[in-house]
């Protein structure tokens, strides 16, 4: 179910007037207005709506800003929802509603209900979500943990904003790390069988999670590979211990409430030939070629052999030297397979985006180049995003948290999650831009204050849920009946809530779910402020025994702001709390 929002429905008010303008002779027919819009203004005492109609489309009009905006204010002041319209500087507009604007747009909350918000912007294009890939080597741990939660609340974003989503997790499964990962599983195997293997070896993976995998190993094979040689058994301990892995790497995601819809693997695309069929298309187009690498800087030539390569021409797309597909032993660089799997994916959506850890930072261009080179090719390029997301700091009262035993080098996902919940390392992991470095404190995040944004949040539905069973043992009830009765401080509110389906479209085209996050903690604050005034002045309660209508009045604007907060939390993948 969708709806018109009011900042919707006066974008065609706006347009509505400058249709009458045209028909009036007053502006040429057939002008662009692609650039026109209809916002907040920054300062909010300059109004409660903002257009810039008048100054973009002036001169292909061939006319004065201000005089155009005179011309459109006559039309937008006979709206009755309109108050008021002013010209201010060179010819913006500023929009002053009625009190009886903001009232129906509450009611609209009301009935919409879980739907307020939700947009049909994405009109069903399909937007595919790249997030996790981890490498399948072992548990997941923090550093994946704020990519997961950041591409997980983008893509219930994108659905809302009406958009059909694929949640996708690549598989890394054809690189050495995985040839790392059966070696070290065939240690675990040799020990789950009673053979003494002492330290683990450097450089293959200590922890303690492939202690069932070994176990597990042993149970199916015996001791058929104790002794045999590596050739014999590397292949079949790499996939059953990728498959072991994989495992893991959901259960851990569930803990985060996280699916996806579709697991793609390396090995698969690999041993599907899709890397030699997006090579030859590539060199069909004269975007691969075989060429040599310049001297990595800082080089001698003894030390340097050049090697003929074939090379993507990266050069072409804004990148600063042509990429290899290939290596010199003939396998697939880590960009030539990452290149046939987005030409798949390109296949079967609309756009793509993906979550990537601020270490592939320099990988970015050249991607984004390949894909621009290979969908571009066969008509309108596929709109590419790559989201850089940076590590997670873990502390704990500002102390660095200790490494995980289980692990062998990291904290595990499973434990955090398990020790301050779901919603908390959800919600926390969006307090913050993607790119910026962030501090995930486990005291803080869990401290019931007004600096720990998650418990602050919560605090306002729990505080709303609780004041409506409160008012229900005194018989009141929240009803629209008597919401004329609202005042100035009220009808901020219902303001800033009705800001939401702003925010989530302008979240959904950036791409930006924290967004969401950042406007429900602004909620959150202004709820706050609002009930503690309450503290000093009765009057300014939710519940008034002497005055039923005000009281109910209140109550309903109440039940929306919890709405409001549900529908946004609903989208972050956390929980709107009943109590606390």
């Amino acid at each position: 179910m969708t709806t018109q929002t009011l900042h919707a429905a006066f974008a065609g008010h706006v347009a509505a007037a400058l249709d009458a303008l045209e028909a009036a002779g007053t502006l040429p027919a057939g002008l662009n207005r692609a650039a026109v819009t209809v916002e907040p203004p920054r300062d909010v005492t300059h109004g409660d709506l903002a257009t810039n109609a008048a100054m973009v489309l002036a001169k292909p009009a061939g006319t004065n800003p201000r005089a155009l905006a005179t011309a459109l204010v006559a039309e937008l002041e006979k709206l009755d929802l309109v108050e008021g319209a002013e010209i201010a500087g060179p010819g913006f507009i500023n929009l002053r509603l009625t009190p009886a604007a903001w009232l129906e747009e509450l009611r609209a909350v009301a009935a919409l209900g879980a739907d307020y918000g939700r947009s049909a912007l994405g009109q069903g294009t399909t937007v595919n979500v790249e997030y996790v890939s981890a490498n399948p080597t072992g548990p997941m741990h923090m550093g994946h943990c704020r990519g997961a939660v950041v591409g997980d609340a983008l893509a219930s974003l994108l659905e809302y904003a009406g958009h059909k989503v694929i949640r996708e997790y690549y598989v890394n499964d054809a690189g050495a790390q995985v040839q790392v990962l059966a070696r070290s599983a065939h240690i675990r195997y040799r020990e789950a069988l009673g053979i003494e293997v002492g330290a683990i070896p450097e450089g293959l993976y200590p922890g303690d999670y492939l202690v069932p995998v070994g176990q597990a190993l042993a149970a199916e094979f015996g001791d058929k590979y104790v002794d045999a040689p590596e050739s014999e058994w590397l292949a079949i301990f790499r996939v059953k211990a990728v498959a072991t892995m994989m495992d893991m790497i959901r259960e851990d995601l569930a803990l985060l409430g996280i699916k996806h819809d579709l697991f793609s693997s390396e090995a698969e695309l690999q041993a599907a030939g899709k890397p030699e069929e997006a090579e030859a298309w590539l060199r069909a187009q004269d975007l691969v070629y075989d060429g040599e690498l310049e001297a990595p800087k800082g080089k001698l030539p003894d030390d340097w052999e050049p090697v003929a390569l074939p090379l993507f021409r990266s050069t072409k797309f804004g990148d600063d030297q042509d990429r290899p597909i290939k290596k010199s032993d003939g396998t697939w660089t880590y960009f030539g397979a990452d290149l046939a799997y987005h030409f798949q994916k390109a296949q079967t959506a609309d756009a793509l985006v993906d979550i990537w850890g601020a270490d592939h930072a320099g990988t970015v261009k050249r991607i984004k180049a390949a894909v621009a080179a290979m969908t571009g090719a066969k008509g309108k390029p596929t709109p590419f995003e790559v989201k850089l997301v940076q590590m997670v700091a873990l502390l704990r009262n500002g102390e660095p948290v200790k490494m995980s035993k289980r692990s062998g080098t990291f904290v595990t996902l499973a434990d955090v999650v398990k020790e301050v919940g779901k919603d908390v390392v959800r919600f926390t992991m969006l307090t913050r831009k993607p790119e910026a470095q962030m501090d995930f404190d486990f005291a803080k995040v869990v401290e019931a204050s007004k600096d720990n944004p998650v418990f602050y949040l919560q605090y306002a539905h729990a505080r709303i849920r609780s004041t409506l069973r409160k008012a229900a043992a005194e018989g009141f009830a929240p009803a629209p009946d008597a919401i004329e009765q609202l005042g100035e401080e009220e009808l901020a509110l219902v303001k800033l809530i009705a800001q939401f389906p702003r925010i989530v479209e302008a979240a959904a085209v950036a791409r930006e779910p924290h967004r969401i996050a950042f406007f429900l903690a602004d909620v959150a604050s202004a709820f706050h402020s609002y009930w503690n005034v309450g503290n000093d002045r009765p009057d300014k309660r939710f519940i008034l025994p002497q005055n039923g209508a005000l009281t109910t009045a209140r109550l309903f604007l109440g039940t929306q702001i919890g709405q409001v907060v549900r529908n946004g939390l609903a989208l972050l993948g956390v929980e709107a709390v009943e109590e606390m």
